[in-house]
C-alpha cells in the first residue's frame, strides 16, 4: 500500500471513511472482548508465514 501523505485519504467520502472507522472500532472491540483462546504472536507470524509462502507457491505455479 502507498504511503499516504496526512492530508490525503485511501477512501473517497467522509462517509466512507467514517464507516470504516466505525467497523474497525468494532472489530477491535469484539476482540478485546473475546473469551476466546489467546494466540501466541509466534505462532500467528508462523502461520501467515506460511500462507503467503503457499500463495506465492501457487502464483509461480501459475504462472510458469
Amino acid at each position: 500500500m502507498a504511503k499516504l501523505s496526512p492530508i490525503e485519504s485511501e477512501f473517497e467520502t467522509t462517509e466512507e471513511a467514517e464507516a470504516y472507522d466505525a467497523w474497525f472500532r468494532a472489530k477491535v472491540q469484539a476482540a478485546l472482548e473475546s473469551n476466546g483462546p489467546d494466540i501466541p504472536h509466534d505462532q500467528v507470524v508462523a502461520e501467515i508465514k506460511a500462507l503467503i509462502d503457499s500463495k506465492r507457491r501457487d502464483a509461480t505455479d501459475l504462472a510458469g
